[in-house]
């Protein structure tokens, strides 16, 4: 069964340079991996097969929210951050019960876009890295934007 991601409780710690988000920013997000963190969490079916180990999904949750943490400053009323893309490698398997750490490091903004260079790491070492680009929305707007999408669609059918 697909479940929601859960960002609690998502242990967390952040360094920042400044109040602003400058190039050199640098934000963790930490998590111990539970059974619903784990790759065979994720089947829709009886027949997917999964090991149980750390879903890359749940990894490239754990590096947006360390990413979208960095951006938190820049934010105006009503804003929010959402992933615009990800180059991700995941590395190395990681177990039930063990903390993982994804710190990225804010590089700066590229057009429209916040860039970031994201780290993941267990007690065994690198598990992953990725460059992350977001970008800042309005959240109302998206929202609504999101739902007469969908609604069109729906009613062409």
């Amino acid at each position: 069964m697909l479940r929601a991601l859960r960002t609690q409780p998502v242990l967390s710690s952040i360094r920042m340079m400044s109040s602003s988000s400058q190039p050199g920013t640098t934000v963790t997000a930490s998590l111990i991996v539970k059974s619903s963190d784990l790759a065979s969490a994720i089947s829709l079916d009886t027949q997917d097969a999964f090991p149980q180990v750390f879903a890359t999904a749940r990894l490239v949750a754990l590096m947006e929210i360390a990413s979208a943490r960095a951006l938190k400053p820049l934010l105006q009323p009503g804003q929010l951050s959402v992933g615009v893309s990800i180059n991700m490698t995941h590395s190395a398997p990681t177990p039930l019960d063990a903390e993982v750490t994804a710190e990225a490091t804010y590089r700066g903004r590229e057009d429209k876009t916040h860039v970031f260079d994201v780290v993941a790491r267990d007690g065994g070492g690198e598990v992953g890295k990725a460059v992350h680009r977001r970008a800042i929305i309005n959240a109302e707007r998206l929202e609504q934007g999101a739902k007469k999408r969908v609604e069109a669609v729906q009613g062409l059918k």
